[in-house]
């Protein structure tokens, strides 16, 4: 019990340091949601360091194996973090906190990166913080960076990734509200489904994109779904999309080959007509001109020159996110694990990965 104490008490005399004598605030920052593993070190909004291993095992399978993904997380985390404290040349007692992604994701995968960052906390006796992953992808626009462009608030985000498609109403750092969503699949699994179909290699929504910028995107016209409100669906594009190329290569049955590049811009097109039609009534719904995009599928090309026409047709302030910041990445973890710290949001040691945690 006094120990639990004499720990508490060290948490909030870090905290209180940081914050009072405005002594700047080291993050360790960790996130092993899905495969890849990274960890990155943060002095208050700047990034230091910010690493990425990857997991080329499960290209051979089409898709990332939850099992295999976990392994390599164990083989990956400790040469990642003391590669990432390297980089930043920080030394562990120098760290304030220590941030990490509790959930949405594999539940395998989340408790390799949750274990080692609870049992490194507890060793240094710093402030545990847990990050939504969503809510990660969202900050990462408030990493700085040379431009000193940020969003204001409120903000819709338009987030798109694997797993996820969701417009996010943003009134602060840490309020946030889901306006909007899939009732099925994501986007970025249409892509993926999609170039699987087109035997592309995995991943196959990098694959689209590059093939697309080259093709006629009023080439072939797939079914759209008709969803009320703001939220999204599309388990019925694919299916769209596998019934036209099917009934198309009856006709012509090296259509794929003929008609790759067409197919893939006709693809891109229906899906960015699909997020689009529903963030501009977002938009217009919440009266709101600052707009952002943020996940994987943020980098798609075609997406960011999309929101950019938009933008400048509808008088609407927009931010894309580096590169570096869309896919999973450590960084926007230690963003978001920043402004929980400046409202003293710590986690215990009791706190659990959570593979299906609540926006």
């Amino acid at each position: 019990m006094y120990r639990s104490m004499l720990n508490n008490l060290l948490i909030a005399l870090s905290f209180y340091l940081c914050t009072l004598m405005e002594r700047p605030v080291h993050i360790l920052a960790i996130e092993s949601s899905c495969d890849d593993t990274s960890a990155a070190v943060l002095r208050g909004r700047k990034v230091l360091s910010n690493l990425v291993a990857g997991q080329e095992v499960h290209s051979e399978y089409g898709g990332v194996v939850p099992e295999l993904a976990s392994r390599e997380h164990q083989k990956n985390i400790v040469p990642v973090v003391h590669q990432a404290l390297k980089v930043a040349n920080i030394e562990p007692q120098d760290l304030d906190s220590i941030a990490f992604t509790s959930g949405p994701g594999l539940m395998g995968s989340l408790l390799v990166g949750s274990s080692f960052a609870k049992s490194l906390s507890l060793g240094l006796n710093i402030p545990l913080i847990d990050v939504h992953h969503m809510h990660a992808h969202v900050l990462a626009h408030f990493i700085e960076n040379e431009e000193e462009k940020y969003p204001s608030f409120p903000f819709i985000c338009l987030t798109v990734s694997g797993g996820h498609t969701q417009l996010v109403l943003v009134r602060d750092h840490n309020k946030m509200e889901v306006i909007g969503q899939t009732i099925d699949d994501a986007a970025g699994e249409a892509f993926d489904k999609t170039a699987k179909i087109l035997g592309l290699p995995y991943p196959g929504g990098p694959q689209i994109d590059r093939l697309a910028a080259m093709g006629n995107p009023d080439s072939i016209q797939f079914g759209k779904p008709q969803i009320p409100d703001l939220d999204y669906s599309f388990s019925g594009l694919k299916t769209s999309i596998l019934y036209t190329l099917r009934d198309l290569q009856k006709e012509d049955p090296d259509l794929i080959k003929n008609r790759l590049k067409d197919i893939c811009a006709s693809v891109q097109r229906s899906i960015l007509d699909i997020l689009f039609d529903k963030l501009i009534k977002a938009m217009e719904l919440h009266s709101i001109r600052e707009v952002a995009i943020a996940g994987g599928v943020s980098a798609n090309s075609g997406l960011r020159q999309r929101l950019r026409e938009e933008s400048e047709r509808r008088g609407w302030n927009h931010y894309i996110p580096p590169f570096e910041y869309t896919t999973d990445n450590a960084a926007m973890i230690g963003i978001a694990g920043y402004f929980k710290f400046l409202q003293g949001q710590f986690a215990d040691s009791a706190t659990k990965a959570n593979a299906r945690l609540k926006f």
